[in-house]
């Protein structure tokens, strides 16, 4: 009976000693949850919304207008200043009209000056009149050259007037919101017919076809991993089982989390916990916050 007793006990030590193996074999390496790279959309432009394209749980396209701040305000501003241009540019016209009417002015006493010209030759004009159409002509000259000023200043407005439309031209563009990237809106934070303050957030979306598994691991795991390096993801599947799937190691933290102020042994040097992120191809059921285990590929 006694030697029966002990064969028990000697089948449930080695038992025992095999399961503990055995689990430690299939146990995980780190454990953690999984995240996207989100980015959040804010307006570039203070108005009120008007069209709003999203909703939370809403698929996005990169490039899809998905609202629209109110234009109108910026629309006067640019009739306005097109309306101030249309008018340098008739004055402008004006200013050519008046130069062009003095160099024909021009043309008429340098046709006087030569007709006197030769009459003084002839003693048949006096200098008087020579001096009296030489100093018209020079009165006409300082006309041309002042018109000209006032030409040169109207460019100068009207190039002002181009800048400022373009100023215009470029906020009206950034009315129309779009979607920086195609993912899926975690968070919507406005709706249409609200007003909006320039730099103010709209929504947060992340791509949600690729997922990071952060997880943290001890000193003495880290010599184990690099970045590009391939390794197994396990996730719940059902109550019993787990899915695999694969991960590559994309970010290992340079800084431990959780350090001690005195690091000296060895020992102390191995509690020390680093964030790696796993990066996961998504294949419709992976979420965001579902845990998540790895296995080291040998």
């Amino acid at each position: 009976m006694r030697t029966r007793n002990l064969y028990r006990l000697l089948w449930l030590v080695i038992g025992l000693v095999f399961f503990s193996c055995n689990n430690q074999k299939n146990a995980s390496d780190a454990f953690g949850n999984f995240e996207a790279d989100d980015q959040i959309v804010s307006s570039e432009i203070a108005g009120k919304l008007l069209n709003c394209n999203f909703e939370e749980g809403t698929t996005l396209s990169k490039g899809i207008e998905i609202a629209t701040v109110d234009t109108v305000p910026l629309v006067l501003q640019i009739a306005q200043l097109t309306s101030q241009k249309e008018t340098i540019q008739a004055r402008k016209q004006s200013i050519k009209t008046q130069i062009a009417v003095i160099e024909q002015q021009k043309k008429n006493i340098g046709i006087d000056i030569a007709r006197i010209g030769n009459m003084l030759k002839d003693g048949a004009a006096t200098q008087k009149q020579m001096d009296d159409v030489s100093g018209s002509l020079e009165v006409l000259n300082k006309q041309i050259s002042s018109t000209r000023s006032q030409e040169s200043i109207l460019s100068g407005e009207n190039e002002v007037v181009n800048t400022q439309l373009a100023q215009l031209q470029d906020r009206l563009n950034r009315c129309r919101i779009v979607s920086p990237i195609s993912g899926l809106v975690l968070e919507r934070y406005k709706r249409a017919g609200e007003l909006v303050g320039q730099g103010q957030s709209l929504y947060r979306i992340a791509d949600v076809s690729t997922l990071n598994l952060r997880v943290y691991v001890s000193g003495d795991q880290l010599p184990h991993l690099k970045i590009g390096q391939k390794v197994k993801v396990l996730i719940d599947d059902t109550a019993t089982k787990n899915r695999s799937l694969e991960g590559t190691v994309s970010w290992i933290s340079s800084e431990a989390e959780f350090t001690p102020k005195i690091i000296q042994t060895k020992v102390e040097r191995v509690k020390l916990v680093y964030a790696v992120k796993i990066k996961v191809l998504n294949d419709g059921f992976l979420k965001i916050g579902m845990p998540g285990e790895i296995k080291f590929i040998d």
